[in-house]
């Protein structure tokens, strides 16, 4: 077996592709291209640019006298497939045609998969996803909505939160299959899972309109009113779901989606930006707080992540109102690109099995 696993990791987002290369778990090269709002409107479809990106992430790493020969895997992130378990999965032709046509959505995510394979195939070295947002582990408890039509949907910000609970058991010196933890990611979407012995068996879909407001989401909001807005006449389908992804939270409130821009509001002495702020701390805590009961009390720790985790004073505003229940611990930004590299280098260490979409559908 190999000492030093060479891996490439690729994090496509909707104006950005995220690159990086690991020895094991040290990055030896990582960039994030710039994509323009021209050259992505070029494009009809997600799928459609695929050669685009890839030939973007080829350049640079040419430039950057990465060999592609001494690559071991490529991991592309996971994007907006059917629902399975967490893990790290091999690339597949079912699943690269459930990602090309967009089988649960849309989303620049979609293309990781897709160009990781194609890397594989020019390569002849392995090609996995790892956590992707759909990762669906949830009770039977937790899909029931409380109308017989609709049923509870998964999508949260798996990759990182699976990524802080390893790294935190890893610091206590315990598996995270022995731990149960509440983990809060807040970045333009929030999501707080309950993760019980290394399965998240319940959490809010971070997408389309439920648990705490965001800097860009609504989540959950009084659904008779909702309904009132939907038929009043004023609104088209597309306005209302904007409320709710895009233009709700902080976009809706301060017309901001930039936490740093409401901590400048108020310490200029802005009282609304103030309540507002505090507001989304305040949700967050009630969904940890919900998060606590389902796992009935036994927390070992409650972690908070993402982006705003940068605060100091949105963090203990939380910490503040949930600290009863179990240590709180700050892992602030974003782990995704590591817990990519991680997830391949545990299948090429022989820790872990690549998991078969196939078998899951």
């Amino acid at each position: 077996m190999k000492e030093v696993y060479k891996i490439l990791t690729i994090n496509p987002g909707s104006t950005s592709t995220k690159i990086a290369v690991y020895d094991n778990d040290k990055e030896v090269f990582e960039k994030t291209l710039r994509h323009s709002s021209e050259e992505i409107a070029q494009f009809d479809k997600i799928s459609d640019q695929f050669n685009f990106r890839k030939d973007v992430i080829e350049g640079e790493l040419k430039a950057a006298d990465i060999k592609l020969e001494e690559l071991d895997c490529v991991v592309g992130r996971g994007g907006l497939l059917k629902p399975i378990k967490g893990g790290t999965y091999s690339v597949t032709e079912s699943m690269l045609e459930d990602l090309r046509v967009g089988v649960s959505g849309q989303h620049a995510s979609n293309l990781g998969g897709i160009i990781a394979n194609e890397f594989s195939k020019e390569l002849d070295i392995p090609a996995f996803i790892v956590d992707p947002v759909v990762v669906d582990e949830m009770s039977d408890l937790a899909r029931i909505s409380g109308t017989a039509s609709i049923e509870r949907k998964c999508i949260f910000h798996a990759l990182n939160q699976k990524a802080i609970a390893r790294r935190y058991a890893e610091e206590v010196g315990k598996k995270y299959e022995d731990l149960n933890l509440i983990i809060a990611h807040m970045g333009g979407g929030v999501s707080v899972g309950a993760h019980s012995k290394g399965a998240v068996i319940d959490v809010a879909n971070a997408l389309d309109g439920e648990g705490p407001f965001s800097p860009e989401r609504s989540g959950g909001v009084p659904a008779g009113s909702l309904v009132d807005l939907c038929f009043s006449g004023k609104y088209t389908v597309y306005d209302i779901r904007k409320m709710i992804t895009g233009n709700g939270g902080l976009v809706s409130y301060l017309n901001t989606n930039d936490a740093r821009e409401v901590e400048a509001m108020i310490e200029k002495g802005d009282k609304k930006a103030a309540l507002v702020y505090e507001a989304m701390a305040y949700q967050i805590a009630k969904e940890i707080g919900s998060c606590a009961a389902v796992l009935a009390g036994k927390v070992d720790a409650v972690l908070l992540t993402g982006g705003i985790a940068y605060s100091k004073s949105f963090t203990k505003m939380i910490a503040d109102r949930v600290g009863f229940l179990a240590e709180v611990k700050v892992y602030p930004g974003e782990d995704e690109m590591i817990a990519l590299a991680l997830g391949g280098l545990r299948v090429l260490k022989g820790e872990e099995k690549a998991q078969n979409y196939d078998a899951q559908q």
